[in-house]
């Protein structure tokens, strides 16, 4: 069974920290792009960060540069994102996702319709 589950999300105080992870399963992992998207309510979900199967070629959206740092165990199949600074606007639901191409990174990690598999997500809430 083909598998992305999120988790670490929960509830945290501005300018806390949590650290998501996604564990993969069923599927090949290690020579692909990993994505994560979030979802606030009420809004589109947006691209957060992504890398390539290396970990070495990183992308992050303007809002979160500098304050997420994304990284990967290849051998685990586990992806994760460390999140700093957090504040009331980064509450979201947070996706992981395989980017449907090999060994490259396409569009920057930015385009959901270059992902084929997605988790269901982990909430993510801070509060002011």
């Amino acid at each position: 069974q083909v598998q992305l589950v999120e988790s670490g999300g929960g509830l945290v105080q501005a300018g806390g920290s949590l650290r998501l992870t996604c564990a993969a399963s069923g599927l090949d992992f290690s020579r692909y792009t990993m994505g994560w998207f979030r979802q606030a309510p009420g809004k589109e979900r947006e691209f957060v960060a992504a890398f390539d199967w290396t970990g070495l070629d990183t992308y992050y959206s303007d809002s979160v540069r500098g304050r997420f740092t994304i990284s990967r165990d290849n051998a685990k199949k586990l992806v994760y994102m460390q999140m700093n600074s957090l504040k009331p606007e980064d509450t979201a639901v947070y996706y992981c996702a395989r980017q449907m191409t090999r060994r490259t990174i396409v569009g920057g990690g930015r385009r959901e319709f270059d992902y084929d598999y997605w988790g269901r997500g982990t909430q993510v809430t801070v509060s002011s």
